[in-house]
């Protein structure tokens, strides 16, 4: 049977769509509350239904739904469709307070209805390179964790439209860094429990060129030849989020980790370094370049390391990760499960990126990060399956 599926939203990140595989999933419906939203879905979907609201899709018989809207948006939706009954996969972040994703965690619980959060990066090969071999021993006990993320679209992509509105998207730590800090608590084997944090708007506050790119999609102004970041042009008209973050996290399990953000990089990309009590992992290149390279022999300074393993490239964006995550997610609307991304870890990153946000805008004040409620977490770790009567907890 070939699933129907809808969208709400049909902006930059819509585009993942063009990934569903054919025969086995369609676009069936599509909700945007911008006529010229509208149109790009006719046009992209013309067999598909075209409304206003996310609640016109409620009484279209779709197997899930697609939550592909700015942040702010996210949990008015997202609760809305849980409670119609409708599977959602909900695009990072999960919210734009923890008080929201737990408002979404709690109707998924409650409704029964199943939930999946777009934590894409965990399915990058990268990211599955250091995680398979952190498993298999290959640096023995994880300890500590550093990311670098070098934004060089930065100024494109991030300072051009809502994403830099704190108002729309609290900051770039939680819009761009809830990836990598879901990545650290993944590659850890915990969810951060204290923070603290540094950030500035450095840059992109001094660019006076500005527009109203509402017309426009997301990246489509991007450009290599936009250099140096000072000349950058068309830019927001209201610019207050951070363009320089960095924070320090102490997680459940005691590892240390930290993740530095900077927007006017003229390179592209994010390094990780894992530590472990045994060597270490260092991914060079990320989207489908480059290597994973593991130093576990005591030495000076060694470049080539002591083992490469090759990152490759897969099908569609991401080094593959849209078109892994969409089969897991139609896998899980149609047998359930584990899977590889978890609602209650997209809540967690949230959660964190808040309290650090709030940390670099307070002086740099430590932070405490409460988990879920037990209830919840074990719920979602059991493949949101209820205990039986007289099943016993995990």
């Amino acid at each position: 049977m070939t699933l129907r599926l809808g969208a709400v939203g049909a902006g930059s990140r819509s585009r993942l769509l063009a990934y569903l595989p054919e025969g086995e999933a369609r676009v069936a419906a599509v909700a945007d509350v911008t006529e010229n939203g509208r149109e790009r879905a006719a046009a992209a979907f013309p067999s598909a239904a075209i409304v206003g609201s996310h609640r016109d899709l409620e009484g279209l018989a779709l197997d899930g739904v697609f939550v592909l809207t700015p942040d702010h948006t996210h949990a008015e939706i997202a609760i809305d469709l849980l409670r119609s009954g409708i599977p959602v996969y909900l695009e990072k972040p999960m919210a734009t307070t923890t008080e929201d994703c737990d408002a979404i965690l709690r109707t998924a619980y409650e409704t029964g209805t199943k939930l999946y959060v777009g934590h894409n990066m965990r399915h990058m090969p990268f990211v599955e390179i250091m995680h398979d071999l952190i498993a298999e021993g290959a640096i023995g006990e994880v300890r500590t964790i550093w990311c670098r993320h070098f934004v060089g679209h930065g100024g494109d992509f991030y300072f051009k439209d809502w994403h830099a509105e704190r108002a729309k998207g609290t900051g770039l730590l939680l819009q761009k860094g809830s990836h990598d800090i879901d990545v650290i608590h993944y590659l850890a084997g915990a969810s951060s429990r204290e923070i603290t944090a540094m950030g500035d708007l450095m840059v992109y506050d001094r660019v006076t060129d500005r527009r109203d790119n509402s017309d426009r999609l997301m990246g489509t102004l991007a450009s290599y030849e936009n250099w140096p970041p000072l000349a950058q042009t068309e830019l927001n008209p209201v610019i207050d989020v951070e363009d320089v973050s960095m924070m320090l996290m102490r997680l459940g399990n005691g590892v240390l980790a930290s993740y530095e953000q900077c927007h006017f990089t003229p390179d592209y990309w994010r390094n990780y370094t894992v530590i472990g009590t045994e060597g270490r992992l260092e991914n060079l290149g990320d989207d489908g370049v480059g290597v994973v390279r593991l130093w576990n022999r005591r030495s000076e300074y060694r470049a080539e390391g002591d083992r490469d393993v090759t990152i490759p490239s897969g099908e569609g964006t991401h080094g593959g990760a849209d078109v892994a995550i969409l089969a897991e997610f139609l896998r899980f609307i149609r047998d359930g499960g584990a899977t590889t991304t978890s609602p209650v870890a997209a809540r967690d990153s949230v959660a964190a990126a808040i309290a650090a946000t709030g940390s670099l805008r307070d002086g740099s004040m430590p932070r405490r990060v409460a988990p879920v409620e037990d209830e919840l977490a074990t719920y979602f770790s059991r493949g949101q399956r209820r205990l039986s009567p007289g099943e016993g907890r995990p």
